[in-house]
């Protein structure tokens, strides 16, 4: 048989045969034909499901996946409704991505400094700006 079966798929991409179940119930992945009584995938639906890890771990719900993969119009190179989704989630994660980095040197700063708490690095800090 050609193709991979739900489960050596799920193998690759590191989830559960069930997630790819449930990706395709709700049309994130397209729903495959059974030959023999089983599911065949194409390896090259490991880069679509990598695109949907990715959208999850960033915030994206599964609507707007769904745009995100599928709302382009046939007559059109990009969708207005996808343009506008995509420029705000880009938005969205360049605000956070600014939040994190600000995280980030925060626990650099403490990784760094000698303090046994952080009021004291605080009061280091207000009192000659360095810790």
């Amino acid at each position: 048989m050609n193709g991979l079966s739900i489960g050596q798929l799920a193998a690759k991409a590191g989830l559960n045969a069930s997630t790819l179940r449930y990706y395709e119930s709700v049309g994130l992945i397209p729903i495959q034909e059974r030959k023999n009584g089983q599911r065949r995938y194409d390896e090259r639906l490991l880069e679509r499901i990598h695109f949907i890890k990715i959208a999850q771990q960033t915030g994206c719900t599964i609507p707007e996946i769904v745009i995100l993969l599928e709302g382009f119009e046939a007559d059109h190179s990009i969708s207005d409704r996808w343009e506008q989704l995509a420029k705000r989630k880009r938005s969205d994660l360049e605000e956070r991505k600014q939040q994190l980095n600000a995280m980030i040197q925060i626990l650099d700063r403490g990784l760094s400094c000698k303090c046994l708490t952080w009021s004291e690095c605080l009061d280091k800090i207000e009192s000659n700006g360095t810790c």
